[in-house]
């Protein structure tokens, strides 16, 4: 039996309709902004919640408990996409049971990921992660190494480059939070000079959605605002 969440659904119309607004506000096309709702450490009834709601795009971090969830969904045809650390040891599990991966970084791991997808599966969508404020303990590349990155994925056969994805520091006011997603935005138009398939720009979340959407973000990955706080750990 599906467990009713009325929040989960009211606060995801909110959500959206702060996306609407800031898609309007910004001339952008309706329908620009996809939003990832991050449903990491919320129950599959929640998720549904959010299905019934007609969301299809879920964000989850941890594959012990990613893992059952999508595969008690499987017959709902959600997008899930893997939006946190990858390490050599979960490359198998992102490759077989993930549409999206946000987080790549380096060549080993997208070797990996493209060698483990199963072959039924059409290419897993992956996006570059950029460190974009040289952050010293953050993963990502740094810009000057996003090309040759870029490069190394697209030759790969079980992989598709989709775009950049970003986690920048904390602005104090939302002119402060635009300046890393404007230079983002720069970055990401310069390598689809060479790698014209590129369309994702994967950043923004809770706090930042708006600014994000201001300098061109197609994806925004909002948990807290849509499930309510996590628990703590």
């Amino acid at each position: 039996m599906t467990i009713d969440h009325p929040n989960t659904r009211t606060a995801l119309a909110a959500v959206r309709q702060q996306i609407r607004d800031a898609e309007t506000e910004f001339s952008l096309p309706a329908d620009t902004v996809r939003l990832i709702a991050v449903s990491k450490t919320k129950p599959a009834s929640q998720i549904l919640a959010a299905i019934d709601a007609g969301q299809r795009d879920f964000g989850e971090n941890y594959l012990d408990e990613a893992i059952p969830k999508i595969e008690q969904l499987a017959e709902k045809s959600c997008r899930w996409h893997f939006i946190g650390n990858i390490q050599s040891n979960k490359t198998r599990h992102v490759a077989t049971y993930f549409d999206w991966a946000h987080c790549i970084d380096r060549e080993k791991i997208a070797l990996r990921l493209s060698r483990q997808r199963p072959d039924h599966l059409r290419a897993l969508n992956v996006c570059i992660q950029v460190n974009i404020d040289n952050e010293v303990n953050k993963s990502g590349v740094f810009d000057a190494e996003t090309l040759a990155l870029a490069d190394q994925i697209s030759q790969l056969p079980n992989l598709r480059l989709r775009g950049l994805m970003a986690i920048p520091s904390p602005g104090n006011n939302f002119e402060a939070q635009r300046k890393p997603f404007a230079r983002m935005h720069r970055l990401f138009e310069q390598l689809r000079r060479t790698h014209p398939s590129m369309d994702t720009l994967s950043m923004g979340m809770s706090a930042d959605m708006r600014a994000a959407i201001a300098e061109g973000a197609t994806m925004v990955r909002v948990g807290t605002a849509i499930f309510g706080a996590r628990p703590q750990k």
